[in-house]
């Protein structure tokens, strides 16, 4: 039974600073947004299927996406998308200036790092693009089916807000990144691939987001609804 504490209005009781889980939340959606960014380039075949092994995990993160809307509301999601945000757009400079900086003499491996770490920046904007993008898209769709049925339901609502999220982060990706250096049949069927691996391993997920949505909303005491809330993905705070 989901608890109701705050039911249709867009306010949530006690100053955020009193969410004793949030920044739990927000330190584990960092970490799987960096690992997913380091090994994304590692290709795996899956019933002869090449993909990329984030596929594995990456969706985790939109898991995170929809406990946070479903729990704490739109607000505090776009918040801590844009902290991730943040945190891999400094990774990502950081690791090229570690490939470009010249290695010391007698440093054998070096090429390691280039070939771990050293990527276009092509690939990376279209990275930084599509999980922003992505999860906007996420969020916004898990907040407003989240009014609109009236609570209920919240596996239609994180399906849905899966597919189309994944969708929009799957084409950015690979459109952004990829168009014009592969054949576009190819690149057709990669987003395909990927857009149905990322959005199955979530709907594997849900039983783990129904637990983990029922105890945070017990244990912190909110179970927001955004009816009014400012939907404008590029507010900052």
């Amino acid at each position: 039974m989901e608890v109701h504490t705050v039911t249709h209005v867009n306010h949530v009781e006690g100053p955020k600073s009193q969410y004793r889980y949030l920044t739990w939340i927000t330190v584990i959606y960092v970490a799987f947004q960096l690992i997913s960014d380091v090994t994304a380039g590692k290709l795996i075949s899956i019933y002869g299927f090449p993909t990329s092994i984030a596929v594995l995990y990456f969706p985790i993160t939109y898991l995170f996406s929809d406990i946070l809307t479903e729990v704490y509301g739109y607000e505090q999601a776009r918040s801590v998308l844009w902290k991730v945000l943040f945190a891999s757009v400094t990774a990502g400079v950081v690791y090229q200036l570690t490939v470009y900086w010249p290695p010391a003499s007698g440093f054998t491996i070096n090429q390691s790092y280039v070939d771990v770490f050293g990527q276009v920046w092509r690939i990376l904007i279209g990275g930084w693009l599509a999980v922003f993008a992505g999860d906007i898209v996420n969020n916004y769709v898990m907040a407003k089916i989240k009014v609109l049925m009236n609570g209920k339901m919240l596996w239609v609502r994180a399906i849905a807000s899966t597919i189309t999220g994944q969708g929009v982060n799957t084409v950015i990706f690979y459109v952004v990144a990829l168009y014009g250096i592969i054949p576009t049949t190819i690149l057709l069927e990669a987003i395909v691939t990927g857009w149905l691996l990322k959005s199955a391993v979530e709907a594997v997920l849900l039983p783990f987001t129904y637990a983990v949505c029922r105890i945070l909303k017990q244990r912190e005491g909110v179970d927001f609804y955004d009816v009014n809330t400012n939907f404008n993905p590029f507010i900052v705070k």
